[in-house]
């Protein structure tokens, strides 16, 4: 689970990979091309006998598995690098992913599975069902999930297999008013017009009102520039959702369209999350820090009440102060006391 740029969430959580709907504007494609194996690399073997990543074996045909990150060789059998896509962007479910939202504590908003489309058709109710599980481990966090097939929401509903916790938000990812989205008086569900590719019809825009969000923003990327949505279009959108109180959120892709003051609106619903915890204090800026030249290995810096910390504990041997030139250590009252 990673801290993302993504203005509308804290972090970004991957435990499913890989998509088949092809769209040529897909960002999620280009970043995978990047880490997927390239040439003569292939998986290599590990400790444990196995590359780490599964196939066949029950999996759908197509359809891969991962239980570590897998590590790559070259034709010589030289370790390269690890890639979190083994497989490039064919779907592959990572297990061993599946707890991180467990180990993170502090309350989060989370994408989930930004790097694929989780409710594609080709995905394994299984695989969605070890992800929902997941969820339900860490009910802090805020789980935010986008689709460019909402027929699979309503599926699992039907089935009584779409959790209606409330901290799970549904969206539905459309580019122009003609395309189908998710809508449901048991679940919250959002909104995704990204990329903003033709004008919504005023009164009919696919349904706008029936959401508990929508999020607007432009293409980005090789080719943006020719596809970039009229001033008109998103005000458009904006007063068709005001106009019945549905929360509204611009992304930073349409400052350029839009102008100064772009629309930041969250659901009254949604809990309101630190997108991240602030910074541990640096020793080098500390008023206890006593600078020492050591010639050309440069600055030495000692803590100056180390040693009379409450909380310090020796262990037997002598705190070498050094060793926090970057960030404080968990004894600093500095760092307790944030």
């Amino acid at each position: 689970m990673n801290e993302t740029k993504i203005e509308w969430c804290t972090h970004t959580w991957n435990p499913i990979t890989g998509c088949r709907h092809g769209c040529d504007y897909c960002y999620a494609r280009r970043q995978v091309g990047r880490f997927a194996p390239h040439g003569p690399e292939r998986p290599m073997v590990g400790e444990d006998g196995t590359t780490g990543l599964l196939e066949g074996g029950g999996l759908p045909a197509g359809c891969y598995q991962t239980t570590r990150p897998v590590n790559l060789m070259d034709e010589t059998g030289a370790f390269v690098r690890n890639t979190p896509y083994p497989k490039g962007f064919a779907p592959t479910l990572h297990s061993y992913k599946l707890d991180e939202p467990v180990k993170h504590q502090a309350p989060a908003r989370i994408f989930v599975c930004s790097m694929a489309d989780l409710f594609g058709d080709w995905v394994p109710d299984d695989w969605i069902k070890a992800v929902f599980d997941a969820c339900k481990q860490a009910p802090q966090h805020t789980y935010m999930f986008l689709t460019k097939n909402p027929a699979r929401y309503v599926k699992l509903a039907q089935r009584m297999e779409l959790p209606t916790d409330k901290n799970f938000w549904y969206g539905s990812t459309v580019t122009d008013s003609s395309m189908p989205i998710f809508t449901s008086g048991n679940h919250n569900c959002f909104l995704s017009v990204e990329p903003l590719l033709s004008e919504f019809e005023e009164g009919g825009a696919a349904a706008l009102t029936d959401v508990n969000w929508i999020i607007i923003g432009a293409m980005t990327g090789p080719g943006c520039r020719k596809h970039q949505p009229e001033r008109r279009w998103i005000e458009t959108i904006v007063e068709e959702a005001h106009g019945v109180s549905v929360p509204v959120f611009m992304k930073d892709s349409l400052a350029a369209i839009w102008g100064a003051g772009l629309i930041r609106e969250y659901p009254p619903e949604m809990p309101k999350v630190t997108a991240k915890p602030a910074p541990l204090p640096r020793c080098k800026t500390c008023e206890h820090a006593e600078p020492v030249q050591q010639g050309k290995r440069g600055t030495s810096r000692s803590c100056v009440i180390g040693w009379t910390a409450e909380g310090y504990v020796d262990r037997g041997s002598r705190h070498i102060p050094g060793r926090y030139t970057r960030t404080s250590p968990p004894w600093c009252p500095h760092r307790r006391g944030k």
